[in-house]
């Protein structure tokens, strides 16, 4: 168990869990069903152990090559590939049942939500946007978890779309920070990054430009889903380990870039969920007791 779990990095569910319990925290107006809830985390941890089982399936050959993945599990032969085709396959079928399970929309949507989750898997072959293409899969997240509670499209959509672009920029952003490390691999292999394209000065410069989107988006999805100071605190903070985060890793020296990108980007989706239910929290309280 201790391999599977390592394969699909578990722990960075961190990433996206806190973004889809924002998109349900928003849509349920408070606190989801617990029903709910529960079949939007299987839904959120399935699918994402989808993709990054696919990712390591798909990249075994190229981690092999690679000095800093050659260790993981496949190319090291801890784990087999029939095992870990047969964690795809389970994966995404438990994502289909929970989305069905949750609303007719939410199963319908599903294959769609698969193809680009594990599509992204080979866009480093042929394209450097493949950053975007990452967090576009993971801006899924709060979308997802929206129309698990909804049901339907109707109604004001910006709040969410907000949030969904607040993901995107901020997950692209560090994934730029993370691709430095194998510039000079990818550059020799043929595979496409922005640090591979223009460099890892100018890569940083993109992601800091990300990550400034991602606090203007974080910013119009508080004023758009009427939140108040609490949440505005709370994004204050998030830019503020964004920032730290830029100014750690520098072009001279990536040393610091697992810290950038393992513990504080945890942070930065933990922080915001907190922020969100202590907003409205506060907010429902408020209005029963008026």
């Amino acid at each position: 168990m201790t391999e599977y779990l390592s394969l699909v990095a578990f722990p960075h569910s961190i990433f996206a869990l806190p973004f889809a319990l924002q998109g349900a925290w928003l849509a349920a107006d408070g606190v989801p069903a617990g029903a709910d809830l529960s079949w939007i985390v299987l839904a959120a941890v399935s699918a994402r152990t989808a993709a990054m089982a696919f990712n390591r399936l798909v990249d075994r050959d190229i981690d092999a090559r690679n000095p800093r993945t050659q260790e993981r599990e496949l190319p090291a032969g801890r784990l087999s590939v029939g095992a870990v085709r047969f964690l795809v396959v389970a994966s995404s079928a438990l994502f289909m049942l929970a989305a069905w399970a949750l609303n007719p929309l939410a199963g319908q949507l599903s294959p769609v939500v698969l193809a680009v989750l594990l599509g992204y898997s080979y866009f480093k072959r042929f394209s450097a946007l493949v950053h975007l293409v990452l967090g576009l899969a993971l801006a899924l997240a709060p979308l997802g978890a929206w129309i698990a509670i909804r049901g339907t499209l109707e109604g004001d959509l910006a709040p969410i779309l907000w949030l969904a672009a607040a993901v995107w920029t901020w997950v692209s952003g560090f994934d730029v920070i993370y691709s430095c490390q194998d510039v000079n691999f990818d550059k020799d292999h043929g595979l496409h990054s922005i640090p591979a394209r223009w460099g890892v000065a100018r890569a940083l410069w993109i992601s800091r430009a990300l990550h400034l989107a991602t606090v203007a988006c974080l910013m119009c999805f508080c004023t758009s889903a009427g939140l108040g100071p609490i949440y505005g605190a709370f994004v204050a903070l998030a830019a503020g380990l964004l920032a730290y985060e830029q100014w750690i890793v520098r072009a001279d020296d990536l040393s610091r870039v697992d810290r950038a990108f393992f513990t504080l980007n945890g942070w930065v989706g933990v922080a915001l969920f907190i922020g969100l239910v202590l907003d409205m929290g506060l907010d429902l309280s408020m209005g029963g007791a008026a």
